[in-house]
């Protein structure tokens, strides 16, 4: 093997080996105060929508809603799950349409969902729209718009 090739080998198992190490860093997660909870006030679970566009009213206990890149103790932001399970949770919150984020500091919400059976949870992002540790993430509920 010639030198070059050599360097090139041994550049190309740095580089796997820096980048193999880098995904186990853990972005550090905020703690969460002891008995904080986030919960959908509205609609309840089992509730029959008509017409697609609904408020969602979202609570949340023992802790305070900022937006986001405010860094606060004990303050969060909330991220509305539809149709979706709980994303990783020690990573950011994805973005999408089954990940809304209310990185306004918003506590209600106007939606607009197809006919059919929908499920709703709330999961309480950090400043950074990471989950808290403990996650704090409210129970699931089914919804149906007709």
């Amino acid at each position: 093997m010639s030198r070059r090739s050599l360097l090139h080998v041994l550049a190309a198992a740095c580089l796997a080996t820096f980048l193999s190490s880098w995904t186990t860093f853990a972005i550090p997660l905020t703690q969460a105060p002891k008995g904080a909870e986030v919960y959908i006030i509205w609609p309840g679970d089992g509730a029959v929508i008509d017409g697609g566009k609904l408020w969602v009213r979202m609570g949340l206990k023992g802790m305070g809603v900022c937006p986001k890149g405010i860094e606060r103790p004990n303050c969060g932001h909330h991220h509305l799950l539809i149709d979706a399970d709980l994303p990783p949770l020690d990573k950011e919150i994805p973005n999408d349409r089954n990940h809304l984020h209310f990185g306004a500091g918003e506590t209600d919400a106007r939606i607009e969902l197809p006919p059919g059976k929908h499920t709703l949870q709330l999961l309480l992002g950090d400043s950074k729209h990471v989950p808290f540790d403990p996650p704090i993430y409210s129970k699931k509920i089914t919804i149906t718009v007709r």
